[in-house]
């Protein structure tokens, strides 16, 4: 039997991974350039589920009106499901999603931010385009022997700490489920977020959204970091208060952020914006300092990962329309 699939936010990476897949699946996929939103909901009449990503919403109002198109199956291709309302879905669509698809990818984002940042490569290659050669302000530090703070030990986490205990830094972690067998194997220490804030060169996010973190990242816990701290964020935008990093920034508290994320990013990310001025004024602000790095949530964008992100979905799709167990489903 062939489940009809309502693809939205379709980029032509994701057209060629899923088709690629979608041979040994099947499926009649019909894929739309625009995420999915209450004004476009209507393009499900007729589906019987819908693949969405990160900038995708369903909302309450969303999920009413695929429940009254027959829509059965939200399938995310992504390991973030706060774009969707689990409690207007409860009993009502089931929801499945990616929970890992390379946390190398991710990892390994981090620690280029890291590097770009510290050594100002980004700026450096600016510079060398225009025929300038000096040294000037582009002094950095070794990653050795400095702390860095974790906050989250999922697996994108403990593969970032693998590649770091290989520069030799020192690692803090924090994590309201901490696993204790990983710290001791590891040699790591888990820690408050206020000793974490205070002692960390480098602080990295890696915790799921949620109203306990959003914001986690803000004035006051600022404040208690380190003057000149790193901070990196390939978690969700949320994470972090933006004006409280602009103002941080700006005081020379923080000395440098590399985020592949930002708050509101739906507007902008994914999209070629080249000839377009850029009406987010805490957006533009951000992205004129020199000592940010802000890419377009491409932290997980590897050819293995968009495999593995294709194959997922699809075999979620392919075990809830077999009447399989959902391994991979969210519940609330």
């Amino acid at each position: 039997m062939v489940t009809k699939i309502a693809f939205f936010g379709a980029k032509e990476y994701d057209i060629t991974s899923f088709g690629r897949i979608n041979e040994g699946f099947h499926f009649d996929i019909r894929y739309f350039k625009g995420n999915l939103n209450k004004n476009n909901v209507i393009l499900t009449q007729g589906m019987e589920a819908v693949c969405i990503f990160v900038n995708d919403i369903a909302d309450a109002e969303v999920i009413d009106a695929l429940v009254a198109h027959g829509v059965q199956l939200i399938a995310l291709r992504c390991a973030g499901f706060n774009n969707v309302d689990l409690e207007a879905a409860r009993d009502r669509i089931k929801v499945v999603w990616v929970p890992a698809y390379s946390p190398y990818a991710v990892a390994e984002h981090t620690l280029a931010l890291m590097l770009c940042l510290n050594r100002k490569i980004h700026r450096a290659y600016w510079r060398m385009r225009d025929g300038n050669f000096s040294l000037h302000g582009l002094m950095g530090f070794d990653m050795y022997g400095k702390t860095v703070g974790i906050i989250g030990t999922g697996k994108i986490a403990k593969i970032l700490i693998h590649i770091l205990k290989g520069f030799g830094m020192h690692i803090l972690v924090h994590d309201i489920y901490p696993d204790e067998q990983f710290a001791q194997e590891e040699q790591i220490y888990y820690t408050t977020l206020n000793e974490l804030y205070t002692r960390s060169d480098i602080i990295s996010l890696h915790c799921p959204l949620t109203e306990d973190t959003r914001y986690l990242i803000n004035e006051d816990s600022i404040a208690k970091m380190k003057d000149g701290v790193m901070l990196i964020n390939t978690g969700r935008g949320q994470l972090i208060h933006t004006n409280a990093l602009i103002e941080g920034l700006k005081e020379k508290k923080i000395a440098a952020a590399g985020l592949d994320v930002y708050e509101e990013e739906g507007e902008y990310f994914y999209e070629d914006q080249l000839d377009k001025i850029i009406d987010d004024d805490v957006l533009a602000r951000l992205i004129s300092f020199n000592n940010v790095i802000v890419t377009s949530h491409q932290a997980f964008f590897t050819q293995e990962a968009m495999h593995n992100i294709a194959e997922t979905t699809l075999q979620n799709v392919a075990d809830f329309r077999d009447g399989k167990v959902l391994v991979n489903e969210v519940t609330v």
